[in-house]
């Protein structure tokens, strides 16, 4: 019956038309950027007075066709909820002689998508619709629907948004600490009852002095927060500078001859200072009163300090720069530090008499300064290895490495017990508690890496050391390189490298020569872009692909070709180019793959997974990123191969 009354309904309409051309219904189409990853996708319709648009909602049996919207799915996006509509007018219909829900005049529908990708892509889908006055109904139409969503830095969502904001707070603590360790050393802890006897003397009443004493923790606070600006400019002016900064040869090795020298200042063979002039000018502006010379006196504050607080700094800035929060963790990392040093200033101000709980300056401050300089020291060696890797010189590997830290740390716990003394330790009469149990701590630590000369993971610090891979014996001293897979020794494919590859898989270092054995085995193609100078991607290696089950899954089910974007080796002449997307010249393998990745994918961190299928580079689902949830990694890559299939 429904349909006979539908045909009907079309043959009126026609009818109509061969006096007359209806065009009652003009839509247009737009979106609207919403928090996070999500668009608002609008159809909107103007209706000529007298006709009227049906509603989505409209019974099954009536002749009268609803208004209907379909979206065809894809990886790249995904719908949240259904379309929404507006409260439409629900009357006596004379067409379909009941009561009907319909839209007069202007009328807005909207369907919410989440991308999951950060490129530019298509959002495609139809809308069918009827419309009809109190006369005639007219035939239903169908409209393709096409949505270009323009490329936009994709925001992380859910996991890995959670994932992301963890990484920022951990960032902010550990921050904070170190502003705490910068204020145990002989530069700024005398100047902690000094500067608040200040401000509570000068001040006429409590208050003020409390006032006073805020400003100028919030002042040391913005200087550390001007200090990483820079960072944020350079990064508007190249996708990938932080990249490059901390994946250069030259740079590293800068990093490791300067922390060395302040390790060898903190062990108390030299002095380091910034300029007396350089001091005293802002020592001078600090007299001028008010909140000017408060904020001068900051600076000085942060000047004088230089020599303890510089190579703290120094260890912030290259350990933020080789992950991936780029400029945005490294201002929220100068914001914690200077929290850590500015926060005992307005705490003592508010509350002077806690002054007198104050451990008195002394020896212990040394102790503290001693200490740090072997943490300057054990980091000195990553930065050298960060350099060492992306050459590729084979000259620190992971054995010599462990060795390395290994020595400092033994050191640094022998001094803790008292073994020796620096030149300016105090006469030592005995251990403290403290220093006892700190002691223990490291000896303990330090006997937890011996295993790792053997092949042991060394989980606590993946990431750190060079990749088990990049090492004089993969498995250990002592043990032949085995490559096997589930069901036993697995043949090397043409163009793999498992020598140089993580946990020795048959990992390709060619996009090309990945994608022809793709083809060859059915399997899809997953994607990684890392780094040789990546501490994540070490993070991920040695944490998350270890897992057999996720380790059998990259064996077995997919062919890994693991791009990495600091590779130094020289382009040939004829393979150089200069990037569509970046503008720079492409003179590398390093740069050619990660133009790859920014061309094909609009993102450029690392770690950084795709899987793609043989056919384009378009992702079977959404990318992934660092992550240490294994089962979650272990859900996308089936997700991944499960698409795959049923392309």
């Amino acid at each position: 019956m429904k349909i006979k009354l539908f045909i009907l309904a079309f043959f009126v309409g026609m009818t109509s038309l061969s006096a007359q051309l209806y065009d009652p219904v003009d839509w247009t189409f737009s979106q609207e950027k919403m928090d996070g990853n999500k668009v608002k996708l609008f159809m909107t319709a103007s209706i000529e007075e007298g006709w009227h648009v049906y509603s989505l909602d409209i019974p099954e049996e009536s002749f009268i066709l609803p208004t209907e919207v379909s979206f065809k799915s894809t990886p790249r996006y995904k719908l949240i909820g259904s379309v929404v509509e507006p409260t439409p007018i629900e009357e006596y219909d004379k067409n379909a002689e009941e009561v009907l829900k319909f839209h007069e005049h202007k009328v807005s529908l909207y369907q919410i998508i989440e991308r999951n990708s950060a490129d530019t892509f298509s959002v495609r889908g139809e809308l069918s619709f009827m419309v009809c006055n109190d006369e005639m109904c007219l035939p239903p139409e169908y409209i393709d629907l096409n949505y270009s969503i323009k490329a936009a830095k994709l925001e992380a969502s859910s996991d890995s948004d959670e994932s992301n904001d963890k990484s920022m707070i951990g960032i902010f603590i550990l921050s904070i600490l170190g502003g705490f360790a910068a204020l145990l050393t002989p530069c700024v802890f005398p100047m902690v009852p000094m500067t608040v006897s200040f401000f509570t003397k000068q001040s006429k009443t409590k208050a003020a002095g409390i006032r006073n004493a805020l400003i100028y923790s919030l002042s040391i606070i913005g200087v550390y927060l001007f200090l990483s600006l820079p960072f944020h400019i350079f990064d508007s002016i190249s996708p990938d500078i932080l990249n490059e900064v901390s994946t250069n040869v030259p740079l590293n090795i800068f990093f490791f001859i300067i922390f060395v020298v302040f390790a060898i200042s903190f062990f108390g063979a030299f002095e380091l200072t910034l300029p007396n002039s350089l001091i005293n000018k802002a020592d001078k502006a600090s007299d001028i009163g008010g909140l000017i010379g408060i904020f001068f006196m900051a600076i000085t504050l942060v000047l004088v300090s230089f020599s303890c607080t510089g190579p703290l700094l120094g260890a912030l800035l290259g350990s933020v720069l080789s992950s991936d929060g780029g400029a945005s963790a490294l201002s929220v990392g100068m914001a914690g530090f200077g929290v850590g040093l500015a926060l005992p200033f307005g705490v003592f101000a508010a509350f002077p008499s806690w002054l007198n709980s104050l451990p008195k300056s002394g020896g212990w401050l040394n102790t503290v300064k001693v200490v740090l300089g072997f943490l300057e020291l054990a980091l000195a060696f990553k930065f050298l290895s960060n350099a060492d890797l992306v050459l590729q010189a084979g000259i620190l590997n992971r054995e010599i490495f462990l060795a390395i830290w290994i020595s400092i740390l033994l050191a640094l716990a022998l001094y803790l017990f008292g073994a020796f003394k620096l030149p300016h330790d105090s006469k030592l009469e005995f251990i403290g508690v403290g220093r006892m149990l700190l002691g223990v701590t490291v000896l303990a630590f330090t006997i937890y890496l011996i295993p790792g000369l053997w092949g042991a993971p060394l989980k606590v610090i993946s990431g750190f050391p060079p990749p088990s891979f990049y090492s004089e014996s993969p498995n250990g001293f002592g043990s032949a390189t085995i490559i096997q897979g589930s069901g036993g020794s697995m043949e090397i494919p043409d163009g793999a490298d498992p020598e140089h590859c993580p946990l020795s898989l048959n990992c390709f270092h060619d996009y090309d020569e990945g994608l022809a054995y793709a083809k060859d085995v059915n399997k899809p193609i997953l994607l990684d872009f890392t780094g040789w100078a990546c501490v994540n991607c070490r993070k991920m290696e040695e944490q998350v692909w270890s897992d057999p089950r996720v380790l059998n899954i990259l064996r077995e089910e997919v062919v890994l070709v693991s791009l990495y974007v600091d590779e130094r080796q020289k382009l040939a002449e004829e393979e150089r180019y200069i990037s569509e997307a970046t503008g720079k010249s492409i003179k590398t393998v390093g740069n050619k793959w990660s133009d790859f990745q920014i061309t094909n994918f609009q993102n450029n961190s690392q770690p950084y997974y795709v899987i793609v299928g043989h056919d384009n580079l378009e992702p079977l689902l959404e990318t992934a990123s660092y992550d240490p949830d294994i089962d979650l990694y272990i859900d996308w890559l089936k997700r991944g191969v499960e698409n795959f299939k049923n392309k």
